[in-house]
């Protein structure tokens, strides 16, 4: 029979059992046409439109286990000459990882693309494929919780990414960043990518506030300390922050209020499980960032304090929040200095300079009292310029003219 011949009774057999089979022998049927049409002397050119039609037959499937089936029998048919059949092979791949995504099993989905030959010399894939494939694939495995595997082909998209004029690629690796480095616990930088994120005027409104709902989640669980502080402002100056759940602990983040246990318990009911994980210290993350922002808070309230009540203060033991208080001081990210003989903690009233040193660099122990008095003079001075500016502004005071006061009594 001529190969023409044959390739025309293959369509109408493919037709025939894509319209006449039952659903349990489906599979079966389809998985015989690849073996037939592959087994068959029919040469390559005759070969790949039947193996395109098959690939057309298989997305039409309606049942996902079939489906499944026959594109991974046929997966592992071409899998030998897979350098002839490139392209059905990666039209199969994509129908079965879009099956495996809707049945929510996402590394399967995530290695079906892997399989995806994209550096190929039989055909030339556009950089903006291999970006978005890639996207997708670290995406898969974010929602697995495998940020190892998605960072792995974030960074592969990265080095293409200065090619790719589409925005939405653009901000679906942004998003893709900021869930990985919220999902390493580096909170600081997913806030600040979030917050980018959330000023894209190309994404909906609810997208938009979702951003910048996680933005606000993440400067909380941020270390405390002058970096976070400057990330709380932006936040806290975002007109759109004001409508969110999450205002109330920004505020009070912001403005170096002490947080309650209730607000914290509340607040907690919001974060995802790897948010809610303890650290080495046996603490969570968030118990951690309130303590740290508690402890900050308490050094703007009190110039000294004694270990023990500090500890009364934070819900920890006077070992605990002497421990805590060190290695803020120590990082830089706390101000002042510990005298362990008396057990006090002396603040310097001013925040950390972000720098990490040892204690005794980061303590207020250098600078003298007369330094300390000048500065007291100087606020002090400022309060009275700023009442007089109000009284002038309120009253219409005129200070040319001498202000009698009655001293009489």
């Amino acid at each position: 029979m001529h190969v023409t011949d044959k390739s025309v009774g293959y369509h109408r057999l493919l037709e025939q059992i894509s319209t006449g089979s039952l659903s349990d022998e489906f599979s079966a049927n389809l998985c015989a046409f690849v073996d037939s049409v592959l087994g068959d002397n029919l040469g390559i050119v005759a070969a790949r439109p039947l193996i395109g039609a098959y690939v057309n037959a298989l997305r039409g499937v309606s049942n996902p286990g079939v489906k499944i089936k026959s594109g991974r029998y046929a997966l592992q048919a071409l899998q030998s000459r897979v350098v002839s059949f490139e392209e059905q092979d990666a039209s199969i791949r994509e129908i079965l990882a879009d099956t495996f995504q809707e049945k929510e099993d996402y590394v399967e989905a995530a290695k079906m693309l892997q399989g995806l030959q994209l550096e190929s010399s039989q055909r030339k894939i556009p950089d903006e494929v291999k970006v978005r494939i890639w996207i997708r694939i670290c995406r898969l495995y974010l929602e697995e919780d495998d940020t190892a595997s998605a960072e792995s082909y974030l960074n592969r998209a990265k080095n293409l990414l200065y090619k790719i004029e589409d925005k939405e690629l653009s901000l679906m690796f942004q998003l893709s960043q900021a869930r990985i480095l919220d999902s390493r616990r580096k909170f600081l930088e997913a806030s600040q990518t979030y917050h980018s994120f959330s000023l894209s005027t190309a994404l909906a409104e609810e997208e938009r506030a979702f951003a910048l709902s996680k933005a606000i989640i993440c400067a909380v669980l941020a270390p405390a300390g002058p970096q976070r502080s400057r990330a709380l402002g932006k936040l806290f100056k975002d007109e759109r922050a004001v409508q969110l759940d999450e205002y109330g602990i920004l505020e009070k983040m912001f403005l170096d209020r002490l947080i309650s246990p209730q607000e914290v318990t509340s607040f907690a009911k919001k974060l995802a499980p790897h948010q809610l994980a303890k650290t080495a210290d046996g603490s969570t993350v968030l118990a951690k960032a309130v303590i740290e922002h508690n402890l900050l808070g308490t050094s703007r309230l009190y110039n000294n304090i004694g270990v023990v009540e500090l500890g009364n203060l934070l819900g920890l033991t006077a070992a605990r929040s002497e421990e805590y208080a060190a290695r803020m001081l120590e990082q830089g990210r706390l101000f002042g200095r510990i005298d362990q003989i008396n057990g006090t903690i002396f603040f310097g009233g001013q925040e950390g300079s972000g720098e990490k040193g040892p204690v005794s660099q980061a303590s207020i122990a250098g600078e003298d009292g007369v330094q300390r008095w000048d500065k007291n003079v100087q606020s002090l001075a400022e309060d009275v310029e700023r009442v007089s500016s109000l009284l002038q502004a309120t009253f219409s005071v005129s200070l040319r003219s001498p202000i009698v006061l009655d001293m009489a009594f």
